[in-house]
């Protein structure tokens, strides 16, 4: 059960999603001292709050962390599962190609990198290429793009869209002979339509956000992105505890790898970076610590070689490490061009 179904005063519940309770079973081990401690409480008021929690227990208010198990599934049938997921394509063929064809369904993603290297451009290429037709060797889905820092552009999104609908018109024209080819008839509106955007504003908003999109993605199934950027921004602002942080972080992550695998949907969380003093020097490294490390997929690092974009595999259970370059264009995320390098300014 959800701490916003609790019979308690609305602060109350603000003050337990903002401390990072935002199940029964968060509650289930810890103390009324420790938790009048982190909500900033009486601890009267947490010994009551947590009798409410035990009732709600006994009741069988469940949040689905400790339903019976209905079944094993055998690792075979996970293989073939995961053979025929479609992969979301980033545009850039040497970028699909170390990614094993794309951003993979049923796992959550990071991407880090420093400001100006394309994470958001890549962000909004995916919100947009999620929405490729079947026939087109796509997902046929929609979008949620999660934005903390304001950086969505919609302009933006329309021009990578207009970009996205003329390629399938090109590769539709080059079949046009065969019995395969296929009519383009999703437009630059319709995929911007699919896109469901929201602005937060705080760490509150996301954790409210968080817990709210499974009751989204129930009403909106053919979703098939839910894209953060960046999940660190607000987490990086408003906290000075990190032990409260991290915590609040590891339930964000749990719920999330919970919804990739629930709706079969792929999650991307878009990162910044920071420095880390290690062996005598200080050493760009991505945000939010290493306990922050496992609490995705796989990890994907954008930087810069020289003048030109890469991308590297640094964590993945099953993805080599390797790397490929790409450039960000007018059309979007495509393949490496000499004439999109960076230019450095005198």
């Amino acid at each position: 059960m959800e701490i916003s179904r609790l019979p308690i005063s609305a602060s109350q519940r603000g003050k337990l999603i903002s401390g990072g309770y935002t199940s029964l079973s968060s509650l289930s081990s810890v103390s009324s001292f420790a938790l009048a401690s982190d909500l900033k409480i009486s601890e009267s008021e947490a010994v009551e709050i947590l009798k409410v929690a035990s009732r709600g227990s006994r009741l069988g208010w469940s949040d689905g962390t400790n339903s019976v198990i209905s079944g094993a599934q055998n690792a075979w049938d996970m293989l073939h599962e995961e053979e025929s997921l479609t992969r979301i394509t980033t545009s850039c063929a040497d970028l699909d190609n170390i990614l094993g064809g794309g951003i993979n369904c049923k796992e959550v993603t990071e991407i880090g990198g420093v400001p100006g290297i394309g994470k958001t451009q890549l962000g909004i290429q995916l919100a947009v290429n999620v929405q490729i037709p079947r026939e087109f060797g796509g997902l046929g889905g929609k979008a949620i793009y999660i934005d903390t820092e304001g950086s969505f552009m919609v302009e933006r999104a329309l021009q990578i869209a207009e970009a996205c609908v003329e390629d399938m018109s090109e590769y539709s024209r080059f079949l046009r002979n065969d019995v395969q080819a296929c009519q383009v008839k999703i437009q630059p509106k319709d995929i911007l339509e699919n896109i469901f955007y929201f602005r937060i504003c705080s760490y509150t908003e996301q954790i409210a956000l968080i817990n709210y999109l499974e009751k989204f993605i129930s009403e909106h199934k053919d979703v098939k992105l839910v894209m953060v950027d960046s999940i660190t921004f607000h987490f990086r602002q408003d906290f000075d505890d990190m032990a409260l942080r991290t915590r609040v972080l590891g339930g964000i992550s749990l719920k999330l790898m919970k919804l990739a695998k629930e709706f079969s949907l792929a999650v991307v969380l878009l990162n910044q970076v920071t420095t880390k003093y290690t062996e005598g020097s200080f050493q760009l490294t991505l945000a939010l610590g290493d306990s922050w490390s496992h609490s995705c997929t796989n990890r994907v690092i954008l930087y810069w070689n020289g003048d030109e974009r890469y991308a590297y595999i640094d964590k993945s259970p099953s993805l080599r490490s390797a790397s490929a370059p790409y450039s960000v264009t007018n059309r979007g995320i495509r393949n490496s061009d000499p004439s999109y390098k960076r230019i450095k300014m005198m």
